[in-house]
């Protein structure tokens, strides 16, 4: 096989498995820790179809953690990324970005701190274990 589609395909696969994959392991790490899901109502919509609607975890008022899923998706693909390209301290990087930019929401709310923190470490551990093995595979 050509050096360089091998390189492009060994790369595209991890970054795959990396974002998607974590997704399901995240998900499962969560259930396992038993931290409950953020609950969601239903409320009418724009021509009174039913849309689901986060509702508040804690208490009235208390802050939801909002797109989450896809920020764990680029966290992963962030990290497996800089792992590829042997830059492994960029990591910290990451995790400084994801932790400054919840801080405010994570003040003063135990149930999303929880998730969160859960959350972020079963992300990073199975984003570093994607780009140490692709890594590996790259030679």
């Amino acid at each position: 096989m050509n050096p360089a589609l091998h390189t492009v395909l060994v790369i595209a696969s991890v970054l795959l498995l990396s974002s998607l994959g974590g997704w399901g392991v995240v998900a499962v790490i969560l259930r396992w820790a038993r931290v409950p899901e953020t609950p969601v109502q239903r409320a009418a919509g724009p021509g009174g179809a039913s849309v689901p609607v986060i509702a508040p975890r804690d208490e009235p008022g208390s802050p939801v953690l909002r797109g989450g899923a896809w920020i764990g998706v680029l966290e992963r693909l962030a990290v497996t990324g800089v792992l590829l390209a042997g830059q492994p301290v960029l990591t910290g990087a990451v995790v400084a970005v994801k932790g400054l930019g919840r801080w405010a929401d994570l003040q003063g709310n135990p149930g999303s701190t929880e998730r969160f923190i859960i959350g972020t470490l079963a992300s990073l551990v199975w984003a570093g274990a994607c780009g140490l093995a692709g890594r590996t595979l790259l030679g």
